[in-house]
């Protein structure tokens, strides 16, 4: 693993059932219970998965024309499986995007369909790990100082 290919976040409890989640860049967001505004992590993932395509979609599709509206919807639905875990599935992202009308626009508008495509294909770090799966390992680093 090189520096360049390494992400990080880390999450700090502001008191029971929230959490504020940073970056190394120093931005930060509310993560709760959905006890209030803050996001739950379903929907931080959920978030994760519409916000990496709709990078992907913005940058190729811009270059052509300004978008005059862009918006996505991810929606999902929470589930127990047969094993009593918790997961989500029918996990969808729903892309409302217009541009202007002309020549810009039409070259924009013709480029949406590769550009979703191909995010959902190769460029989305997010789905692509979702889809694919990738085992998530838990450690207790504390216990490493425990006497």
């Amino acid at each position: 693993m090189t520096e360049d290919s390494f992400r990080s976040v880390e999450i700090e409890r502001t008191s029971l059932g929230n959490y504020v989640v940073r970056n190394v860049r120093g931005g930060s967001v509310s993560l709760g219970a959905g006890e209030d505004a803050s996001f739950t992590p379903v929907e931080l993932l959920l978030a994760a998965i519409g916000g990496c395509t709709a990078v992907d979609v913005d940058h190729i599709t811009s270059r052509r024309a300004e978008p005059t509206e862009f918006a996505v919807a991810v929606t999902g639905d929470k589930v127990r499986d047969e094993a009593g875990g918790n997961r989500m599935r029918n996990l969808r992202v729903e892309f409302t995007v217009t541009f202007p009308d002309g020549a810009d626009g039409d070259q924009a508008r013709a480029a949406l369909p590769r550009s979703l495509q191909q995010s959902h294909d190769r460029l989305c770090t997010v789905s692509r790990t979702v889809e694919l799966g990738t085992p998530v390992a838990i450690v207790d680093t504390a216990e490493a100082t425990r006497p």
